[in-house]
């Protein structure tokens, strides 16, 4: 079958699937931010750290908490990594103090950037009690940050925007973890391995020895594609046949990734009571999703001169249009999960799963990531439209004034000046262009890559780049620890301005962001300011090397 075909009916299958999944999910994720009740296993844990969950935080002490809370993560994980030889199950694994502290970052902020092999750099302790639990806090910790906006967008006159330790807890224990348990018993069932194995050697067929690992895997699996994560226990990730060994199971993992990000616009729409705002930010988000997966697509079923299309790097038992699929649904998130080598990709197509990224990751972005960096971006547009038409910018009711467009405008550039200036930096420096394994425009498109997918949040690379180094280890993390919790602060600074206003009546002048007029003002925006700032670099890498 024709791989554009393929795409429209993977669009299709996926779009059903989503909708039946979101509309339970996103009540379930609105009654668990709006619920007076505690379960008696959340109040345990708020007696033990000394929480009062009663007590709701303004946005300061919600941006100090959070900051916090990834600083002490970042540590403790550094440590446990240095530590894993001292660990049960450490199979012999460990990693230079700077790889340490990388991944450490990397998990942390929700990233899964991986300068080593997985299943070569971490053993099995370090994989459940470090790598696991970060990928369950730092997706809980997008969600309490979305669900903070969301209320400042909701309240009138207030001056807190909730508590991030209430929302942490709840969010881990009633999202994610049961759905999680779900997923992991879904992926056994499909095929995916769990065990303590260490790894052992066989003889193949042919006389040869061949080591096989074994571990922890679907475990490991279900929450970092339910929590956006990414991070694979091996290196080939979810390429690999022990953690996608089939077509359904790599439609299982790719509702794992879609499944939250989408629900949450159920989710805000509910919470700002008015549905149609949801399912706008909604619909932006698909029309991204599904002109990505179809323009990546095509580049690649053009890209080589068969039937097929070009197979380089991709699982036959995936093809072209469900690894595509795969690579639309992860770079449009935060997810640097793989089950197909996007360096391998035509040039068009690795450039567009770069832009993907480049976009903010807004389509439809990581859990909470996502959500937050959309209002964001509604707030840009709100701001624009004002000045176009000669309005008041207003958002539900909140006015759009300097100090919230100071904020936006903020939480907009971090990303963009992290990519550009290290990215330049390092392909000027002797001991980073070193790393590359290519020159020319594809070289810069690994160095490009590298710095937007860490500046992002996501994760995922060009194979080719040797990161395992001092330089690209600290600058990587620098740009992963910047990008996650500046954009955090300015995001809950925009809350906090916007929940000590009142809530203006809606009038004949105001500008309705719940129509599709606003919803291609607010596509062409972000695509513009995209546009604005990449296409130099894109023109110099996967555009120059299309055209040569």
């Amino acid at each position: 079958m024709n791989p554009i075909v393929s795409t429209l009916l993977g669009l299709g299958l996926l779009a059903v699937l989503l909708v039946a999944i979101g509309h339970p999910l996103g009540g379930w994720l609105h009654r668990t931010f709006t619920d007076s009740r505690h379960w008696r296993i959340e109040r345990l844990i708020y007696r033990l750290v000394g929480v009062d969950p009663a007590t709701e935080q303004r946005w300061t002490t919600y941006a100090v908490s959070v900051l916090a809370f990834g600083i002490l993560s970042v540590l403790a994980l550094w440590a446990l990594i240095l530590g894993q030889s001292w660990l049960p199950w450490s199979l012999g694994r460990s990693m230079d103090w700077h790889t340490a502290l990388n991944t450490a970052i990397s998990f942390t902020t929700n990233t899964n950037w991986q300068s080593y092999a997985g299943e070569a750099g971490a053993g099995h302790t370090v994989q459940m009690v470090g790598l696991t639990v970060q990928n369950f806090l730092s997706a809980a910790t997008g969600l309490a940050v979305a669900a903070a906006l969301v209320r400042a967008l909701a309240r009138s006159r207030a001056d807190r925007v909730g508590n991030f330790w209430v929302d942490l807890v709840r969010v881990s224990l009633r999202v994610l973890l049961p759905i999680s348990v779900l997923g992991a018993l879904v992926l056994i069932a499909g095929g995916v391995i769990q065990n303590l194995a260490a790894p052992h050697s066989i003889t193949t067929i042919t006389g040869a020895h061949q080591v096989i690992q074994g571990g922890p895997v679907a475990s490991q699996e279900a929450i970092k594609l339910l929590g956006t994560n990414g991070g694979g226990f091996f290196n080939a990730n979810s390429a690999h046949p022990f953690e996608n060994p089939s077509a359904w199971t790599n439609l299982v993992e790719i509702i794992l990734v879609l499944a939250i990000p989408f629900a949450l616009t159920r989710t805000y729409g509910l919470m700002v009571g008015d549905r149609r705002q949801g399912r706008l930010v909604a619909a932006v988000m698909a029309a991204f999703f599904g002109v990505a997966a179809l323009a990546t697509s095509w580049a690649e079923w053009s890209a080589a001169h068969l039937p097929t299309g070009s197979m380089e790097g991709k699982e036959q038992r995936f093809g072209i249009a469900w690894s595509v699929l795969f690579g639309t649904a992860t770079t449009g998130t935060s997810t640097g999960a793989v089950n197909a080598m996007h360096e391998s990709f035509s040039p068009l197509g690795g450039g567009l799963l770069m832009v993907n990224m480049m976009l903010g990751e807004v389509s439809p972005g990581g859990v909470g990531t996502g959500l937050y960096g959309m209002l964001v971006m509604a707030v840009v547009t709100v701001f624009i439209a004002g000045l176009m038409v000669g309005r008041t910018p207003e958002l539900l009711g909140k006015t759009i004034g300097r100090v919230e467009i100071t904020y936006a405008a903020l939480a907009s550039i971090v990303m963009p000046a992290l990519v550009l200036t290290f990215t330049a930096t390092s392909l000027i420096l002797p001991v980073a262009k070193g790393a590359l394994l290519n020159t020319g425009p594809h070289g810069l498109s690994e160095m490009l890559y590298a710095y937007t997918s860490a500046s992002n949040n996501n994760g995922s690379a060009f194979a080719g780049l040797s990161a395992d180094q001092p330089w690209l280890n600290l600058t990587l993390g620098l740009c992963m620890f910047v990008a996650r919790f500046a954009i955090i602060v300015f995001t809950l600074g925009l809350a906090g301005s916007l929940v000590s206003q009142p809530k203006r009546p809606t009038t004949a002048g105001t500008m309705p962001t719940h129509t599709p007029v606003f919803g291609v003002l607010l596509f062409g925006i972000i695509l513009g300011l995209a546009g604005l700032t990449f296409f130099p670099a894109l023109a110099l890498g996967p555009i120059a090397e299309a055209l040569s």
